[in-house]
């Protein structure tokens, strides 16, 4: 099945601390690929290793357009407990283009399947978050449904990511629980985005995995907000906040 797929919004620079590209490395990559959007959503700060809340503030600097394509600057904020609440303040969610809601071992300890599932659709319901990051790691057992029911509810994003279905991947169990994930998502009419999670240049827009699933399922394309900017730009903050 031919796939248009022409974006990527969800990649780190060195900024993050655990990556290793810059932000022009990063542009010319996704440039070279023949994307026409990339968004950098550098850790929020409660992740070990990461940038100061001065980074964030300081990206209007920054131009959008870079290498020929647009280039965003946003955050993959963490959520913090199991009412959702994240570790970046609400002046500052505005600030940033886009917002990814990620749950991540060193920030939240694995609940319940009702503790984690409240969590995410929690930071679903804040609206300032346009994506849920990565839904899929078995040590934080969720229920889809409810998930993709309340994301298609909120207006946001769920996201299919691709470094979690690399087989070298440290997620538990993503098959599985991305297939779950993709048939509540056909069930309810979610729309899903496709991203890399790239930590380097060299996987910036690489959805080799993502798209190998969805091909086997059958996944309907217009659930799928890759195949259009202007599609994915209906649910990010920098286009759809008065600022």
């Amino acid at each position: 099945m031919t796939r248009r797929d022409v974006l990527d919004s969800h990649a780190h620079t060195l900024a993050s601390g655990h990556a290793y590209n810059t932000i022009t490395e990063m542009a010319q990559a996704a440039s070279q690929k023949g994307l026409e959007l990339l968004a950098l959503t550098e850790h929020a700060m409660a992740m070990p290793g990461t940038c100061h809340e001065f980074y964030f503030l300081n990206q209007r600097v920054l131009p959008r357009t870079m290498c020929g394509i647009e280039v965003l600057f946003g955050t993959e904020a963490n959520i913090m407990d199991y009412d959702g609440n994240l570790d970046m303040k609400e002046g500052l969610l505005k600030r940033v283009d886009v917002v990814i809601a990620s749950m991540h071992i060193p920030c939240i300890d694995p609940g319940t399947l009702s503790e984690n599932t409240r969590a995410y659709v929690k930071a679903a319901e804040n609206p300032l978050v346009n994506i849920i990051g990565h839904p899929d790691d078995g040590r934080y057992p969720v229920d889809y449904d409810e998930l993709a029911a309340a994301a298609k509810e909120n207006h946001v994003l769920l996201e299919l990511n691709n470094s979690s279905l690399n087989p070298e991947g440290s997620r538990r169990d993503p098959v599985p629980n991305d297939r779950k994930m993709l048939e509540a998502c056909c069930k309810y009419g979610t729309q899903i985005i496709v991203n890399s999670d790239a930590h380097c240049s060299f996987d910036v827009g690489n959805h080799a995995y993502a798209y190998s699933l969805l091909d086997e399922m059958g996944f309907p394309e217009e659930l799928i907000v890759n195949r259009s900017v202007a599609e994915y730009k209906k649910y990010i903050n920098r286009f759809t906040l008065l600022k």
